[in-house]
C-alpha cells in the first residue's frame, strides 16, 4: 500500500477557480463503472503554457496538441484515459484531430483551439466514436466545481485521485490556484505516463506562463522517477485566465515571489503524490546530493541511485544495505570522483564517510529510518556548492504484478 497522501493544499476540495469550467463522463474505453473522459474548458483571454515529453516517439496527441498550442491559446483541453493513442502513426494523428474536429463543431470554436490528451495503453487505435458520443454529455456537465471528478476520470493505474489547491494574498487581493495530475508508472518525465493541468486566475502573458512553467517543471514533474521510463504521452500545461484582476506584471518583487512559491510548491506536491502513489510503492525516497561541481552533476548522480534497481529493492525491504548507495554513486558519470570525499546519510545519521562505514554507524537505527514510508538518502560530493533533489520509490513484487498484467 502507498503512504498515505499529503495535505491538499488550502481547500478540503479542489478550489474553482475563475474563468474554467470542468467536467467528467464514462465513455467506456477500457474501464467500467468509472469516469474515463474530462473537458475542461477556458475563458478567452487565457495565457497557456505547456510542456511535453521529449520522447521522440511522441503520442498523437502530443504531436496535435502541440501543433494547436503554436497557433493560438485553446479553449478545451480534452482528455482521455484508457488509451495512450500512441505508436499509431496517421492514423492516431487523424483520430486526434477528428474528436478535437467534433468537440470544436459542438462548441463554436475553431477546431485547432482544442488540444487532445491521451493517457493508458500504447499502440491501440483510439475509440473516436466513443469519444465523440458523449461530447454533448461532457459540454453539458461543464461546471466550475468539477476538478475532483476530473482529477479521477484522468487516471489509469493510479489508486488515488491526485490534486492540490491554494490561495495567495498578492497586490491587494487574492489568487486561487488548482491542480490536477495523473501518473504511477512509466515515470521519468524528461521535459512523470504522467498528465499535469494546473490553472490560476493570476493574471499573465504567455510569455510569463511559459518561464514560471519552465521553472516550476524544473522543481517538480522534472524532479521524479519511478522506473526510469519517459511516457510516449508526459504533458503539463499551466492555464492563467487572470479573472482574479491581480496582474503578474504589477506585482512587486515580494509578490512574485509569494506567487512563484505557491506554484512551485502545489507542482512539487503533485509531482510527490505522484511517486507516493507509484505502482507498488511502499515508501517515498528523496535522494538529496549536495556538494556537486555543477547542478547538472548533482542531478547525475541523484539519477543514478534513484533508478538502481538494487537501491530500489534495498529500500523495499528497508535493509540498509548501505554498499548498493555507494556503488550507484561510483558510477554515475561524475569525472574524478575522490571517494575519500563523500559522505552519505539516512536522514541524518551518517553512515558513510572517509571511504568506509562511518564511525557511529547504528544498523538498527539505519533500518528503522529504511523502513519509514517516507526518508532521505543524503549524498555530500564535495567538490563544489550545487545540489538537486530528485524523487523516488522503491521497487516492489506489486510493481511487476501490475506491470505484467496491465494488458491482461
Amino acid at each position: 500500500m502507498a503512504p498515505p497522501a499529503e495535505p491538499r493544499g488550502d481547500a478540503a476540495a479542489p478550489l474553482p477557480v475563475a474563468g474554467f469550467r470542468v467536467a467528467a463522463l464514462a465513455c467506456g474505453i477500457r474501464y467500467r463503472g468509472r469516469d474515463d473522459l474530462a473537458l475542461i474548458e477556458v475563458a478567452e483571454q487565457t495565457a497557456a503554457a505547456a510542456v511535453f515529453t521529449r520522447n521522440r516517439f511522441c503520442a498523437a496527441p502530443v504531436v496535435v496538441a502541440r501543433e494547436h498550442l503554436g497557433r493560438e491559446a485553446p479553449r478545451y483541453l480534452l482528455i482521455n484515459a484508457g488509451n495512450a493513442n500512441a505508436g499509431t502513426g496517421e492514423a492516431g494523428i487523424a483520430d486526434a484531430e477528428a474528436c478535437c474536429a467534433e468537440l470544436a463543431r459542438l462548441a463554436g470554436v475553431a477546431p485547432h483551439r482544442v488540444l487532445p490528451f491521451s493517457t493508458g495503453v500504447i499502440g491501440e487505435r483510439l475509440p473516436c466514436d466513443k469519444i465523440t458520443a458523449q461530447l454533448p454529455g461532457l459540454l453539458a456537465a461543464l461546471s466550475q466545481d468539477n476538478w475532483l471528478a476530473a482529477a479521477r476520470a484522468i487516471m489509469t493505474t493510479d489508486t488515488v485521485e491526485k490534486w492540490l489547491s491554494r490561495r495567495v494574498a498578492c497586490g491587494g487581493g487574492e489568487v486561487a490556484l488548482t491542480g490536477i495530475a495523473k501518473g504511477a508508472g512509466m515515470i521519468c518525465p524528461d521535459m512523470a505516463t504522467m498528465l499535469a493541468f494546473v490553472a490560476t486566475d493570476l493574471q499573465m502573458d504567455a510569455q510569463t506562463a511559459r518561464e514560471l512553467l519552465r521553472d516550476a517543471c524544473a522543481l517538480s514533474f522534472n524532479s521524479i522517477t519511478v522506473d526510469g521510463d519517459t511516457s510516449t504521452n508526459d504533458a503539463c500545461m499551466l492555464l492563467a485566465s487572470g479573472r482574479s484582476g491581480v496582474r503578474w506584471h504589477d506585482l512587486d518583487d515580494a509578490a512574485r515571489r509569494a506567487c512563484t512559491a505557491a506554484l512551485n510548491g502545489l507542482m512539487r506536491d503533485l509531482a510527490k503524490a505522484i511517486v507516493r502513489d507509484a505502482e507498488g510503492a511502499t515508501r517515498l525516497i528523496a535522494v538529496d546530493v549536495r556538494g556537486a561541481a555543477s547542478a547538472g552533476e548533482a542531478r547525475a548522480v541523484a539519477y543514478t541511485v534513484a533508478h538502481s534497481p538494487l537501491v530500489k529493492t534495498a529500500c523495499c525491504a528497508g535493509d540498509p544495505n548501505w554498499g548498493r548507495i555507494i556503488a550507484a554513486v561510483g558510477r554515475s558519470p561524475v569525472d574524478d570522483l575522490d571517494v575519500a570525499r563523500v559522505v552519505c546519510y539516512l536522514d541524518d545519521h551518517r553512515i558513510f564517510a572517509d571511504g568506509a562505514q562511518a564511525a557511529g554507524y547504528d544498523e538498527h537505527r539505519a533500518a528503522k529510518i529504511m523502513s519509514a514510508p517516507e526518508f532521505t538518502i543524503r549524498i555530500e560530493l564535495g567538490r563544489g556548492a550545487a545540489a538537486a533533489v530528485i524523487w523516488t520509490s522503491d521497487l516492489t513484487e506489486d510493481y511487476v504484478k501490475i506491470n505484467a498484467d496491465y494488458r491482461t
